[in-house]
């Protein structure tokens, strides 16, 4: 008998009024992780029932473990880097030494270990503050805290530069889960992502520390531009000439927000994402399209005072956040688009939109984030307009 046949003649006795009914929750947690259970529909996630929404959140925590990964080792690897010419301080820098562990950025595990010294306090911070509002939001609705807060304060974390004051990372995640979501009726119901408007918030709000050439490398004294700003100043060109190679940047051992830098672990959690389907490809394809097809058009247009139209679209894809945003906002069910073609018009227009501030619009290098947070306004209107040609098009068919 196998381990699906064992679920399926035990299950009755979990249901109410079953012998086992006292033991119902430990049950339920095993067979949604190992099964997708035969009582759910198969339509949209936020339409399913919450052991499989259970089931989407935790596969899209496993796609970070990558990204996750790099963060902790590219942080750790671009302050050591830095430490060769400044002096190490600070409280992190102290246990560091205590332990033995050194600065030496050849070493694997001095770059991990440093890099957590960055990255798990935020991300502690962001559990403890968002989750103490989406606790007080359940206490007051009478509903369950779900695992959507999970997925957000991951993400949330992964796209904080390292040098990004604590109490800061929490007004961010308490703006973004408040705004973002629970004014708006909480998970599924909310229009915008949540990690996104913590991180837009902050950006607005505490532009000193979430952008310049100092907020990168989280050591005191060092500024060192990501590639998108020394892009937009000097063209891309000029990466090269500061020792910056496009393999570098696909593989992430450059500057950045701790999650962002490595387009690589990005795709490996693409592949999962698409594997499992809780990505859906049309809005990946719809974002490559429209950022491919719009950089090409600049390319040709050209610009003699905008160094940004020579950018190529290989370069825009592992510059910044687009990769990552591309990977685990832009297929954001709940926020994006939910008509087949609505979704490849979704993506086309958040890839549209990413190179026309990157490149138009030289005060905001990055785009990504700007570009997501306008598709999520739009992606409404997008289906409504998708669903009423439907309708026209039916109307017309069996006039």
């Amino acid at each position: 008998m196998g381990l699906r046949d064992f679920f399926d003649r035990i299950e009755p006795h979990f249901e109410k009024g079953g012998k086992w009914e006292k033991h119902f929750t430990i049950y339920e947690m095993v067979e949604s992780f190992l099964y997708t259970p035969k009582h759910v529909t198969t339509v949209a996630p936020h339409a399913r029932s919450y052991i499989d929404m259970k089931r989407i959140m935790t596969y899209v925590v496993v796609a970070t473990i990558p990204c996750i990964l790099m963060a902790l080792y590219n942080t750790g690897y671009q302050a050591n880097l830095a430490l060769v010419d400044f002096e190490p301080t600070g409280w992190r820098a102290a246990i560091i030494s205590a332990l033995g562990i050194g600065f030496n950025p050849a070493n694997p595990f001095a770059n991990m270990m440093h890099g957590a010294f960055y990255f798990f306090p935020v991300y502690i911070v962001t559990l403890a503050a968002g989750g103490l509002f989406e606790v007080i939001f359940a206490t007051v609705r009478k509903h369950e805290v779900n695992e959507g807060f999970l997925v957000s304060s991951m993400l949330y974390a992964l796209i904080l530069p390292a040098t990004t004051p604590l109490w800061q990372v929490a007004l961010g995640i308490i703006f973004g889960v408040v705004i973002g979501k629970e004014v708006f009726g909480g998970t599924g119901k909310n229009f915008l992502n949540p990690a996104l408007t913590g991180r837009a918030f902050l950006y607005f709000a505490y532009p000193a520390q979430m952008s310049g050439d100092n907020v990168w490398v989280p050591v005191d004294g060092y500024t060192g531009a990501t590639a998108l700003a020394v892009s937009a100043s000097e063209g891309f060109q000029e990466l090269a000439a500061r020792g910056m190679s496009w393999w570098d940047a696909f593989l992430g051992f450059v500057p950045g927000s701790m999650g962002e830098t490595s387009t690589l672990a990005c795709l490996i959690g693409l592949a999962f994402l698409l594997i499992t389907r809780i990505a859906n490809y049309r809005m990946v394809v719809g974002c490559l399209v429209g950022m491919i097809g719009f950089t090409l058009l600049l390319n040709v247009i050209g610009s003699t005072s905008n160094p940004m139209f020579a950018m190529p679209w290989h370069w825009h894809l592992v510059t910044g956040g687009y990769a990552f945003g591309l990977v685990f906002m832009v297929t954001e069910p709940v926020s994006g688009a939910h008509t087949n073609m609505g979704r490849y018009i979704y993506g086309a227009l958040i890839g549209f939109m990413v190179v026309m501030i990157r490149v138009i619009n030289p005060a905001f290098p990055e785009g990504m984030m700007l570009a997501i947070l306008f598709g999520n306004v739009f992606a409404p209107l997008i289906d409504y307009f998708v669903v009423q040609a439907n309708i026209k098009r039916r109307a017309r068919r069996h006039a």
